[in-house]
């Protein structure tokens, strides 16, 4: 959307914005719209994150072996230590609808990184499409949001 903010009299600003009128729209669409399948990937996909997560905490080392061609890179012993974090308590988050928006924002860098990791070392091609349907689930659920039957949408209607 494109807002015209005025200055002064003769002059106004374009604005690029989306403001909370345009999600407010998009969450009731989106809870008019739910479905219990929707949810069910929801939680598969946070249930999927968190036992990611579990798994990369107990093979550390497979998480720094899939890191090595970014070993040059600035922060890459940092992602180590964000990586695993981030899919335990994001996945939870996930699978219970808590703040999925947030959730997934966080995980946004981690999945954009595993499928680009593919381009920068050794092609794994079963990793690589596991990444990137992960990756589009995680769009589509940052534009859709928690639906329905999630923990938002309770604590939203507790008001």
């Amino acid at each position: 959307m494109i807002y015209l903010l005025k200055v002064n009299e003769n002059q106004y600003i374009r604005v690029n914005q989306i403001d909370m009128g345009t999600v407010k729209t998009l969450n009731k669409w989106a809870n008019a719209h739910t479905y219990y399948p929707l949810d069910l990937i929801r939680v598969a996909l946070g249930v999927f994150l968190f036992f990611k997560g579990i798994h990369f905490i107990g093979n550390t080392e497979l998480l720094i072996e899939l890191i090595d061609p970014l070993k040059n890179w600035a922060g890459s012993l940092m992602m180590v230590h964000y990586v695993a974090p981030a899919h335990l308590i994001g996945g939870l988050l996930i699978a219970f609808g808590l703040l999925t928006r947030w959730a997934i924002i966080a995980q946004l860098p981690i999945l954009i990184g595993a499928v680009a990791i593919n381009f920068f070392g050794p092609m794994d091609t079963k990793g690589f499409l596991s990444a990137l349907i992960i990756l589009v689930i995680c769009a589509f659920f940052l534009v859709y949001g928690s639906g329905k039957h999630s923990a938002d949408y309770y604590f939203k209607m507790q008001k």
